[in-house]
């Protein structure tokens, strides 16, 4: 399967003009014959645009931006994963993205379960469930958000759930490159899944993002990575290889989960 990472500067609270910037990317990775686009975290809206921001421009999941992505794809033929805020039936708004199929209906979605710092706190939600993995073009496919790959129990759960792929929405800032170059690199090699990383670029309010979106494949070699700049990254994923890396580095089968409980 080929995939594609879309690696942009955000249009602070302009839902249109980041929907332009999906369509052209889309159409881009159409072009590159890719069947998947992911990107980046709260890519719709802009991540940084404050609460009452997020307040006003957060819509259910199938709401009127979820139907103008389900064109978006429906033109280009090819899967969407996109970042927006959601608000749910009781009025909670979460950091949140889906993945719709190139038919435009929904293939899976998830809530960010780990909030990062005041920002992230003040804006959101944080989800009580994990979302399990769903399925496109023979490939099992998990979604987190930014710093929820930070944590290994995510990517853990994920592999144990059969995920072949976990794609990682996320607004990383300048400050924290460990992530983006070694740390989801650790994430798909100890997991033994393939992983792409969908970061913004450019200055938004008073943060800086860091780039360096990165699809990484099981056995840590690095399929694709930008840099501080826009860019649309293209990478070939090989179930075979990924079959090759599992049974290489057994590590899922030789886990001990009755260790797992802490000693008391």
């Amino acid at each position: 399967m080929r995939i594609a990472v879309q690696q942009c500067a955000p249009y602070a609270a302009d839902v249109a003009a980041n929907l332009h910037l999906l369509d052209t990317a889309a159409a881009r990775a159409a072009d590159a014959g890719a069947s998947l686009l992911v990107g980046p975290e709260m890519g719709l809206t802009g991540y940084n645009i404050g609460a009452a921001a997020v307040q006003q421009l957060a819509e259910a999941a199938d709401g009127p931006s979820a139907h103008a992505v389900a064109d978006i794809a429906r033109r280009h033929h090819l899967a969407i994963a996109y970042g927006y805020p959601e608000r749910d039936a009781d009025g909670a708004v979460f950091n949140a993205a889906q993945c719709l199929g190139a038919d435009g209906l929904r293939l899976g979605q998830h809530r960010k379960t780990h909030l990062f710092g005041a920002l992230d706190r003040a804006q959101f939600s944080a989800a009580a469930q994990p979302s399990p993995p769903f399925t496109l073009n023979g490939w099992q496919v998990g979604l987190l958000i930014c710093y929820d790959v930070e944590f290994p129990e995510n990517t853990r759960r994920l592999a144990l759930a059969g995920a072949d792929l976990v794609i990682v929405p996320t607004a990383n800032m300048l400050a924290y490159d460990f992530v983006a170059t070694t740390l989801v690199s650790t994430r798909a090699y100890e997991s033994q899944l393939v992983l792409a990383y969908a970061n913004h670029c450019g200055v938004e309010s008073d943060i800086r993002y860091g780039g360096l979106s990165t699809v990484v494949a099981a056995d840590g070699t690095v399929l694709a990575r930008a840099g501080r700049d826009e860019a649309l990254l293209i990478a070939d994923l090989d179930l075979a290889r990924l079959a090759a890396s599992r049974q290489r580095l057994p590590y899922l089968a030789d886990r001990r989960p009755e260790l797992d409980t802490p000693a008391r």
